[in-house]
């Protein structure tokens, strides 16, 4: 298997958007695998969660992060072109928490003040 690269990502390169094309492709040289291979296994990643959120488990990824359904209960709101009151339904929404390895690697990190 050919060796570990790092991602752009941690090399200080960044602000872009990369597509699921670009990632099959890195992890595609990565792994030796070829890009149709490795994009049926990301696909399938992919779908794996969408599914398990979809009946309302909770995934724990150890150091990356979780992802949850979190139900918003429904409330008043305001069009603020109209002013009109209005109701709006509760609904389930997708959460994450960044996990500790996310953070460091990000920078996310509380800055202290001096």
């Amino acid at each position: 298997m050919p060796e570990y690269v790092e991602p752009a990502l941690s090399l200080g390169v960044g602000m872009g958007t990369i597509t699921k094309k670009e990632l099959v492709a890195r992890i595609s040289v990565q792994t030796g695998q070829t890009k149709v291979v490795t994009k049926d296994i990301l696909q399938r990643f992919l779908d794996e969660i969408i599914g398990e959120l979809a009946k309302g488990n909770r995934l724990e990824f150890r150091e990356f992060g979780v992802f949850e359904i979190k139900e918003r209960p429904p409330r008043r709101a305001q069009n603020p072109r109209t002013l009109e009151k209005v109701d709006v339904p509760a609904k389930k929404v997708v959460k994450f928490k960044v996990g500790r390895l996310m953070k460091e690697r990000v920078g996310m990190g509380r800055s202290r003040r001096a």
